[in-house]
């Protein structure tokens, strides 16, 4: 007993100690004028254990967290982010997010967890109390009404830290053995390394200069490839290999599913295009394209994806290639772009319908997927023949309209429907076609399935903006190469989180049960050896 009160004595001293700092300071600074010592709690790892860690800094780690409620997800990147934090609490290298989960579980025990507790809580009901200006601060009703969250939790308390790590590692596991750059073997860096370097740079978002900086501060000057030979080994990946490379992850990935009933019914998918922005100049530059604002430049993607109630994985990717001012293209066949997206999903799943945008209002792109026996249901541009049907339905009060059609183009001919529905903006009327046999009391409905296409649009939101790494490199084969992979984490985390929610409860349509950012950290954590 006296040793505990001792440990409390010892951590409100702790928290006195930051409060008076605080009082002049913010946080940051208030850690960096620690001088406290911590005697009163013991480092559980025995002195034989390989823990470069320190365990004071550790300690510090963990009050600062409490303060704030930062997760060991955003703690991670803070420290990422400011290196010199990691410093001021006497890092010698950045830790990452299992490092803490580690920590709280096997270095500390019950006497250190109610010391981070009471210096902690001390400081956040003095902040409040005391009216200290203060942001970073956590609400003190989160500590005082039972609310507090347990430190060692994540979002679902239905799913243990461990089986997240665990999932994350078997998607892992299943998606980089089909990427070979054919470097020689006496190499300096595994694939692996830059693999996991790649993984670094989407969760911190940077480039490839600034990211191997920091990855090599993270890991060690000596572990990581610098940045320029990073962007030379990625040259390496040939462009086809790495669209076939991600087809057979593609399958890797979904044979862990293979059992999965739904994954043997029928998908709905959806495919679209998406850009990357490109500023350089576009001389030589037969990838670049022009974009819908008339002075944009781009590179652009074409992927297919499962939407619905499936879990949402990117099936295929393939580069766009346009003819554009500055280059000797041949005009963009769209419907080859669709003919192999199609064929490459169709080696993984079966597909019933697919959606697509105006974008692929063609008949030759009608044809093609008729000629693949896949259905589709794609807004249609309106022309002399459509304004001419839309009239008369004003003329007639009618809001629903079917008319049949037909496609006749060199590579075969197939019926079609144009289904003429109220748009779901409130506005006019939407035209669609389809090569499906629907009537005039079932077309407004049917029509609603395309609202599902939004799905994409958040899908490609993420990619982008959790996964993707930056770069300004004219090297089509780097940003051929940065954008796959950024895919390839994007399916590594829905694919996680759906084994998770398979474990939990079944229940596939609500909410991840983690966050894209925490499953790129797991995943470079994955990659990255263990403390």
């Amino acid at each position: 007993m006296k040793n505990f009160e001792c440990t409390l004595c010892e951590a409100y001293q702790l928290g006195i100690t930051i409060r008076n700092e605080f009082k002049e300071t913010d946080l940051v600074t208030a850690f960096e004028n620690l001088d406290h010592s911590i005697d009163a709690i013991k480092d559980e790892y025995p002195a034989w254990h390989p823990a470069p860690l320190s365990f004071r800094a550790m300690v510090l780690s963990f009050v600062f967290m409490e303060i704030t409620g930062d997760s060991y997800a955003e703690f991670s990147r803070r420290l990422t982010r400011q290196p010199e934090v990691a410093t001021i609490l006497g890092f010698t290298r950045v830790p990452d997010e299992s490092a803490f989960s580690r920590a709280w579980r096997n270095r500390f025990d019950d006497e250190t967890h109610e010391y981070v507790h009471a210096a902690a809580h001390f400081v956040i009901k003095e902040v409040h109390d005391r009216d200290i200006s203060a942001s970073e601060v956590r609400p003190k009703k989160e500590i005082v009404e039972g609310t507090e969250e347990n430190i060692d939790s994540v979002e679902d308390e239905s799913v243990s830290q461990n089986a997240i790590v665990q999932t994350t590692r078997l998607a892992r596991d299943h998606a980089f053995g089909h990427f070979d750059s054919d470097r020689a073997s006496n190499t300096t860096y595994e694939d692996t390394q830059f693999f996991e370097l790649q993984t670094f740079m989407g969760m911190v978002r940077c480039g490839t200069a600034q990211g191997a900086t920091r990855f090599q501060y993270r890991r060690g000057e000596e572990y990581g490839p610098h940045g320029d030979t990073h962007l030379r080994a990625v040259k390496q990946f040939d462009p086809e290999g790495l669209v076939s490379g991600f087809n057979e992850t593609t399958d890797r990935l979904l044979s862990v599913i293979a059992s999965e009933a739904s994954f043997r019914r029928p998908v709905t998918a959806a495919i679209d295009i998406t850009t990357i922005p490109y500023y350089g100049e576009v001389e030589g530059m037969p990838m670049v394209s022009g974009t819908k604002d008339r002075d944009g430049r781009a590179f652009k993607f074409a992927t297919l994806s499962i939407i619905g109630q499936n879990i949402p994985l990117v099936l295929a990717v393939e580069p766009v290639r346009e003819s554009s001012e500055w280059d000797e293209n041949s005009s963009n066949q769209i419907h080859r772009t669709v003919r192999r997206l199609v064929r490459q999903a169709k080696e993984h799943v079966p597909i019933e319908i697919v959606l697509c945008d105006r974008e692929f209002d063609s008949i030759r792109v009608f044809q093609t997927l008729s000629n693949l026996d896949v259905n589709y249901l794609i807004p249609k541009r309106v022309s002399s023949s459509e304004r001419d049907v839309l009239e008369q339905m004003e003329e007639d009060d009618q809001e629903v309209a079917v008319e049949s059609a037909s496609v006749h183009v060199e590579s075969g001919s197939h019926p079609m429907r144009l289904l003429y529905v109220p748009s779901t903006s409130g506005e006019g009327t939407a035209v669609f076609a389809t090569n499906l046999r629907v009537g005039p009391e079932e077309a407004e409905s049917f029509c609603r399935r395309y609202s599902r296409r939004w799905q994409i649009e958040s899908e490609y939101k993420s990619i982008k903006g959790d996964f993707l790494a930056k770069t300004s490199s004219k090297d089509y084969r780097v940003r051929l190469f940065y954008f796959v992979f950024a895919v390839l984490l994007y399916n590594i985390w829905r694919l996680t989180d759906f084994l998770l929610k398979a474990v939990v409860d079944g229940e596939m349509d609500c909410e991840p049960v983690l966050t894209a950012g925490e499953c790129v950290e797991l995943v470079a954590s994955a990659l990255i050896p263990h403390d």
